[in-house]
């Protein structure tokens, strides 16, 4: 990786390496990059053996500078997650058994391949 590249194409980056990560689990993906007047939802995936759906968080890093997973979502980014989850549901018509909030990080840069961090359940 070149210093070039800016944060939102990192970022960009980070949220494949994110959404091949989950596919590999078998997971499918809903939707990328969901907005509304109060945020986004950066990946929403179903697990349709558990008939689960996941609302994912993704979190790019380059340098440990700001933190590592354990600072990627703060309780008040978990909170807003619920509230974009909430509002999404609510659009929808299909019915899910459960639902989950789960953050991924990416952290690229320091070795040969990227290193993924999955947390399930923040929230």
């Amino acid at each position: 990786m070149t210093r070039t590249e800016s944060r939102a194409e990192i970022g960009a980056l980070g949220e494949q390496l994110a959404v091949n990560y989950l596919q590999g689990l078998g997971l499918r993906v809903v939707a990328r990059n969901w907005r509304c007047r109060y945020g986004e939802l950066d990946v929403i995936a179903a697990d349709d053996a558990a008939r689960a759906v996941v609302f994912v968080e993704v979190k790019t890093r380059t340098t440990d500078q700001f933190g590592g997973v354990a600072q990627a979502v703060t309780p008040a980014k978990v909170r807003r997650l619920r509230r974009l989850a909430g509002l999404w549901l609510a659009a929808q018509a299909a019915r899910w058994d459960s639902i989950r909030i789960d953050v991924v990080t990416v952290r690229i840069g320091r070795r040969r391949t990227p290193e993924i961090t999955h947390i399930q359940g923040v929230g």
